[in-house]
């Protein structure tokens, strides 16, 4: 039997339909908002176990196009491999649902969210997540805790819950938050830049780019006002969902427990040894160093007595060695590479290494190293995708590709296609370094990270070098961009928030989150909470100790980047303006005068019929300069056609076959322009002016020269002519 719960939350009419729809689902539903709707189901498999200390979750988000009426893009006519913000999507969901399944929760779990019907006006990213979450809190799973998600936009300087993605156009925030009644659990954010018109003086304007950074009281702010929304979300949802409740199946929760006995031996009798095997930073140094201590245990009496196998001295060593890591930074205040919990590790940056790339940075902190290149392109060179509520393509025209290869922590094995964790770094990346691109600038611009090494804070690396990188390519940005991964260790009443954190303190730590901005404020941040919550003073501690690490940072990337020498790759560029009205003198015919310049100066050239903005760019700076001044030329030789075409109907001057006089106003590959002496100009093409072959237009005609021509088409704006 179905029932059916409606709320109005936050504005908008929330529908949950639960019992209609795939039935054999430990739990489902049907979520609706306005005309979207998304079907969510879990299932998990309580009679199969998987024997690791882990819960093997796996969530979906799938997007299906009948939901926006509309046919997959591509040869293939059936939905394939998952779009970018499919992806990031169930990140998202599984990043807020996986920390409320207990530990010992190890039966194979599934969440699969699909777009049944999808409205422009929904936010289906918030959807999704309130659907999944009511999904699981209603299935038998033996969970009894509502996690929802919010989406916070700012538009004139006020805070708006859940805003419509047309609000959001007009946001200079964007901020994700999920939790449930009484904890935050996951934090994304990023700003949006704007433009504003600025008084210079009395009778001049300026247009100033924004990045719109937010300094940490405000962010903290605005947490907090998503977690009003969330409490009253979520208290509305587990009182509303209560009569939709499956009874809860008793799963056992395996105990992958060791003997207290084998631990206290270990950690009596080896402490030391484990201790210097902390202080080796590399990942793969480290594991071998431990698997060596634990062969040394193994040999001892004590393990053969006890008929202990390396197996389990090694999870020992690894319960001591998390206690040692914990106990140094809440009572000791220090770190196993020696550093205090705000140091920030060492910093090597250099510019431009790579000469046949437009714009290259290194940028090495501590064993991390990230080797950001940018590569300049046209604004027709962007990435093209689909957003399903939209009828049309967009394009991407600043990307962040992450790349992570095995031998970054000394493992042996091969690259593959890009995973989950790839798309989320880079896409932090981007919301990171985005907001600082000048709003005008129209190319198309890639950042590519290699991570060369890796012991912590790779996405934040790839920020710091993009920002260089993106400097180094002569891209207008408004600052440079820092970012720094932040931990915290917490041992009952105390706790200790830690600046640039490697992999051990990572693995080891009770929180993560990573922090990027300029001088001025916070541009993204990214938090995953392994507490089960954190209080916002603490949070705001946090944030204050991340602006010191990356005002520390910003110093030191400020200094190299005085010393830019520009990639001699790097293509010349020269842009101009010309009256609107005579772009399509430029562009010829069919396109012809265009591709006669291009081919011609070996330039590539871009228009905006619109501003009537001339961009001409190439290898060669000679050809680029003649190519500005060829194309200026012409422009100024064209009368304003727009004129002509808006105040006169030709159909009305010129009659099929007159004959008048005109002046060849000029000369063009494919035939000259006739200014006509009622007005207008008509086209004499070159198969039209003899009746011999005509090679070269020039050698006959020449500009001023007056002819006879005859009129061979005309319509309500444009004549077609012949020599007479």
């Amino acid at each position: 039997m179905s029932t059916v719960c409606e709320f109005e939350l936050n504005g908008k009419q929330e529908v949950f339909e639960f019992g209609k729809v795939a039935k054999q689902a430990n739990g489902s539903v049907l979520a609706r908002i306005g005309n979207a709707v998304v079907l969510a189901t879990v299932v998990s498999e309580f009679d199969n176990p998987v024997s690791e200390d882990f819960t093997p979750l796996t969530v979906q988000y799938i997007e299906k196009t009948y939901a926006a009426a509309k046919l997959p893009g591509g040869f293939i006519k059936r939905e394939g491999k998952p779009s970018d913000f499919e992806t990031l999507t169930s990140r998202v969901i599984d990043r807020s649902l996986r920390p409320l399944f207990p530990k010992g929760y190890v039966y194979p779990t599934t969440i699969t969210v699909m777009v049944l019907s999808a409205d422009k006006n929904v936010d289906l990213q918030a959807l999704a997540l309130n659907a999944a979450n009511a999904a699981l809190y209603t299935s038998n799973i033996p969970i009894k805790k509502s996690v929802c998600g919010v989406r916070v936009g700012r538009i004139e300087n006020n805070y708006v819950i859940n805003p419509t993605p047309e609000q959001m156009e007009n946001s200079t925030l964007d901020l994700y938050v999920a939790g449930s009644k009484d904890e935050l659990l996951m934090i994304e954010m990023k700003t949006i830049s704007s433009s504003q018109m600025v008084e210079v003086d009395i009778e001049a304007f300026t247009k100033i780019h924004n990045a719109n950074e937010m300094n940490e009281d405000t962010l903290v702010e605005a947490i907090a006002f998503a977690q009003d929304a969330l409490k009253e979300a979520n208290l509305t949802y587990e009182k509303g969902f209560e009569t939709s409740c499956k009874e809860k199946t008793e799963v056992e929760l395996i105990q992958f427990t060791i003997e207290e006995s084998v631990i206290n031996y270990v950690r009596d009798t080896f402490s030391n040894e484990i201790k210097e095997a902390i202080k080796k930073l590399a990942k793969s140094e480290r594991a071998t160093q431990l698997k060596d201590v634990a062969k040394m245990i193994s040999k001892n009496d004590y393990c053969a007595t006890n008929e202990l196998t390396l197996s389990t001295i090694y999870e020992a060593v690894s319960v001591v060695k998390r206690e040692i890591v914990r106990n140094m930074i809440v009572n000791d205040k220090i770190r196993a590479d020696g550093r205090g919990l705000k140091d920030v590790r060492p910093i090597d940056i250099e510019i431009n290494i790579l000469p046949s790339a437009h714009s290259s940075c290194l940028f090495t902190r501590g064993e991390t190293q990230a080797l950001v290149v940018g590569t300049i392109a046209g604004p027709k060179d962007g990435q093209m995708y689909e957003i399903l509520a939209d009828k049309g393509t967009s394009v991407d025209r600043f990307m962040v590709h992450y790349n992570f290869p095995g031998f970054s922590v000394g493992e042996a094995k091969p690259m593959f296609g890009v995973g989950r964790r790839e798309l989320g770094h880079g896409n932090l990346g981007k919301k990171a370094l985005e907001p600082t691109i000048d709003d005008d600038y129209s190319d198309t611009v890639r950042l590519v990270s290699e991570i060369l090494e890796s012991n912590g804070s790779s996405s934040m690396a790839t920020v710091c070098g993009g920002s260089l990188a993106l400097k180094a390519a002569g891209v207008p940005i408004s600052d440079l961009v820092a970012g720094v991964a932040m931990g915290m260790v917490v041992e009952g009443n105390n706790y200790s928030v830690l600046t640039d954190i490697m992999g051990l303190e990572d693995h080891d730590g009770d929180m993560d989150f990573k922090v990027a901005g300029t001088t001025k404020g916070i541009t993204a941040l990214q938090m995953d909470i392994k507490l089960g919550g954190i209080e916002l003073s603490v949070l705001k501690e946090a944030l204050l100790q991340a602006k010191d690490g990356r005002i520390h940072i910003l110093a030191l990337m400020e200094e190299s980047a005085l010393d830019i020498v520009p990639s001699s790759a790097l293509p010349l560029v020269e842009q101009f303006a010309i009256d609107p009205s005579k772009i399509m003198v430029i562009i010829g015919k069919a396109g012809a005068t265009i591709k006669e310049i291009i081919e011609k100066f070996t330039v590539s050239i871009d228009l905006d019929r619109d501003s009537g903005t001339v961009k001409v760019s190439g290898g060669n700076k000679q050809n680029v300069i003649d190519a500005c001044e060829h194309i200026k030329t012409i422009s100024n030789n064209a009368p304003a056609r727009k004129e002509f075409v808006k105040n006169i109907d030709f159909e009305k001057l010129y009659a099929i076959d007159e004959v008048v006089l005109g002046k060849v106003e000029r000369v063009v590959d494919f035939g000259a322009f006739i200014l006509l002496p009622k007005g207008g100009e008509g086209l004499l093409h070159i198969s039209k002016i003899s009746k011999e072959r005509v090679t070269n237009v020039s050698d006959i005609l020449s500009v001023g020269q007056e002819i006879d021509v005859k009129v061979l088409k005309v319509t309500k704006d444009r004549i077609e002519l012949s020599s007479n």
